[in-house]
């Protein structure tokens, strides 16, 4: 669904994503999209969503190159890590607009009783706590039915049982044949509930392939250990190659 090709994007001078090639193809299948900050995952997804223009290469969604389009954001479910509300909004006015603005059947009321936002729906976004709007954010990427999600640090803010929630929420998905990104640094989400890393550095991809291959290659028991010892090995041959003559 999902083909990226020697994927380039400078800002300026700097060089974010460099000759980036992979794809998503793969139904029910949870991706968790790593790397340390400044990697280029924040680009890479705000490239698949049009937000952000390549100056190199392309992007293909159900075999359509996706440059100088819209129309494909329409089958994409996308959570940003911060959610920039109308702040003089009410919760049900902002979730009565995307309706509007959609005209999708849509099933809000089923994520509302989920995260408990029934007591939030007549105050103004502008008095939520951050876990809170965390919540509505949930609600509005998950209330239509797409074949791609797309989650920018999706547990931000939220308390455990949401925590344990949007898992539960997410497994669901997965059951019913959605490709799901995600980014997160929360190592414990990782291992409990995706099927592949895609771990960036620099803007490349520095490794990609299921959890128990990342443990297995860089001597992990958890993803948390064995993404510190991808760190610690990639640190150690930098410093090698600069004392090399």
């Amino acid at each position: 669904m999902i083909a990226i090709e020697r994927l380039h994007k400078q800002f300026g001078k700097n060089k974010v994503l460099k000759n980036l090639s992979l794809s998503f193809e793969q139904k029910g299948t949870i991706s968790a999209i790593l790397g340390p900050n400044g990697s280029g995952k924040t680009t890479l997804i705000k490239s698949i969503l049009g937000m952000v223009l390549p100056s190199q290469g392309n992007i293909h969604l159900f075999g359509k190159n996706i440059r100088g389009q819209w129309q494909y954001r329409d089958h994409i479910s996308y959570l940003p890590q911060i959610a920039r509300f109308p702040e003089n909004l009410k919760t049900a006015e902002l979730i009565a607009m995307i309706k509007d603005l959609r005209q999708r059947p849509a099933r809000e009321e089923e994520l509302i009783r989920l995260f408990d936002l029934q007591a939030h729906l007549q105050k103004p976004l502008a008095y939520l706590s951050g876990g809170t709007r965390q919540k509505v954010n949930l609600v509005l990427a998950f209330m239509y039915d797409n074949p791609i999600y797309i989650l920018d640090e999706p547990t931000a803010g939220l308390d455990p049982l949401a925590i344990i929630r949007l898992k539960e929420l997410l497994q669901e998905e997965k059951q019913k044949d959605k490709i799901i990104l995600l980014t997160t640094h929360i190592m414990s989400l990782v291992d409990e509930i995706a099927d592949e890393v895609v771990f960036l550095l620099d803007g490349h991809i520095h490794f990609r392939g299921s959890l128990s291959d990342l443990k297995s290659t860089y001597s992990g028991q958890a993803v948390e250990q064995a993404i510190a010892n991808l760190l610690r090995q990639e640190q150690h041959n930098r410093q090698t190659s600069t004392r090399l003559p």
